[in-house]
């Protein structure tokens, strides 16, 4: 397996262990009160949804690509 490949699969869970501490985020006290009084999501629990989204993309991308 490549260095490529293996930084590619890191991405991946580094990006989806963000996303689990975003929904985890999402899920407290306050956020829900927030998000019951003004409609959006805590910006904390963003910031994590949009970095693990990235770092699973580019994992993904970096992963699945080969170079021949």
């Amino acid at each position: 397996m490549s260095e490529k490949k293996l930084i590619g699969f890191i991405l991946i869970g580094v990006g989806a262990a963000l996303l689990y501490m975003g929904y985890n985020a999402s899920q407290s006290v306050g956020s829900q009160l927030r998000q019951a009084f003004s409609g959006s999501v805590s910006d904390r629990a963003m910031m994590f949804y949009v970095g693990g989204a990235v770092c699973a993309a580019l994992g993904a991308f970096l992963a699945l690509t080969t170079r021949r």
